[in-house]
């Protein structure tokens, strides 16, 4: 029997990737004939992309966004991460492991680094000229990782329950073979069967050696010819980069802040929470997620006006891929659905 969480493993799998945009990629093929690359079937794509193990690697990554946001604060800013809702944005990324991560937002005279090495977390604007620098808790030794149960015994058998477990929301097809960065990829693509939804397809280049994912393009269902958001490299190497890439130093002169990481145990979990844990409703790719007892400052409440379209319910602001409904009573909802499934949510 296919597991729940299995069931809705491609949804989650596209929508990861889109979330970590920032980290990974936008690049663009390059022209002339498609490689020519031994086939391998979706099923065995979805195991592939599942089960890639690259943790060292340098590159180039190139962000496109086109989802007909209107202009948001801080969107001005070409190298703070608001930049990366709208237009295209480059990044140098490096990777060494779990432990040493390095991203590099660039701007046209600037820009904005986030630095991790060990327990040390560093981030840099080169505009304000201020770094900040966290201190992560220490992993706990006696922590054991929990145990996958009803776990494939095989490629096969992975392959098998992969594909019965996006049958219900989700068409799996493999199209010709691309170049991204320069480098050889299978193309995977996920089309939604639910027609509530705003996604029409992702498209995922799947590196031929490695299997590491090298670009990720989201297409709406109003326009299947250009992405609505991409992100790929335009040059990755899969070696280690040289330690001394995470070893950040605060530039001569900037302003150095030191800030405490909030725990479990800490100051920040002394009073019992009070929020509510926002509800999900729906499955797949027509999910909406609602949470209660949002309220608008009345500062910003003029600024918002601005950029949304009032309904009857309250506001309402739609993206290519995203639609959000802010509803009178102090409800959000977000989704990537028609308007009209928030509002019927609503």
């Amino acid at each position: 029997m296919t597991s729940p969480a299995l069931r809705w493993a491609v949804p989650a799998v596209a929508a990861g990737l889109v979330a970590c945009a920032a980290v990974l990629p936008s690049a663009v093929s390059a022209a002339g004939r498609a490689p020519d690359l031994a086939p391998r079937s979706a099923a065995q794509l979805l195991v592939d992309l599942s089960t890639h193990r690259t943790t060292a690697l340098s590159g180039t990554v190139v962000q496109t966004s086109r989802l007909g946001l209107p202009k948001l604060p801080g969107a001005g800013d070409t190298t703070g991460p608001m930049s990366l809702t709208s237009g295209s944005s480059t990044l140098r990324v490096w990777s060494d492991g779990p432990d040493r991560q390095r991203v590099a937002l660039l701007g046209s005279l600037a820009e904005y680094d986030v630095v991790h090495s060990g327990r040390d977390l560093w981030t840099y604007s080169s505009g304000k000229d201020e770094a900040v620098h966290r201190v992560l808790p220490a992993p706990d030794a006696t922590e054991e990782a929990p145990v996958a149960s009803a776990a494939p015994t095989s490629p096969a058998d992975a392959a098998a329950a992969a594909l019965k477990a996006v049958d219900p929301t989700t068409a799996v097809t493999v199209e010709e073979a691309v170049t991204v960065a320069g480098r050889d990829a299978r193309q995977l693509v996920l089309t939604p069967k639910d027609t509530t939804t705003l996604v029409g397809s992702v498209r995922l280049a799947v590196d031929a050696v490695t299997s590491a994912p090298l670009r990720v393009q989201v297409f709406s269902t109003s326009d299947a010819v250009q992405p609505a958001f991409e992100v790929g490299f335009t040059d990755v190497t899969f070696a280690t980069p040289d330690r001394s890439v995470f070893a950040f130093t605060a530039p001569p002169g900037a302003k150095v802040v030191e800030k405490a990481v909030p725990t479990s145990e800490g100051e920040h979990a002394t009073a019992p929470s009070t929020e509510k844990a926002p509800t999900v409703l729906g499955k797949g790719w027509s999910r909406i997620v609602v949470a209660s007892g949002v309220e608008v400052p009345a500062a910003q409440a003029g600024m918002l006006d601005k950029v949304v379209t009032r309904v009857p319910e309250g506001r309402l602001l739609k993206t290519a891929l995203v639609s959000a409904l802010l509803t009178d009573d102090g409800r959000l909802l977000v989704g990537a659905v028609t308007p009209a499934a928030l509002r019927a949510a609503a």
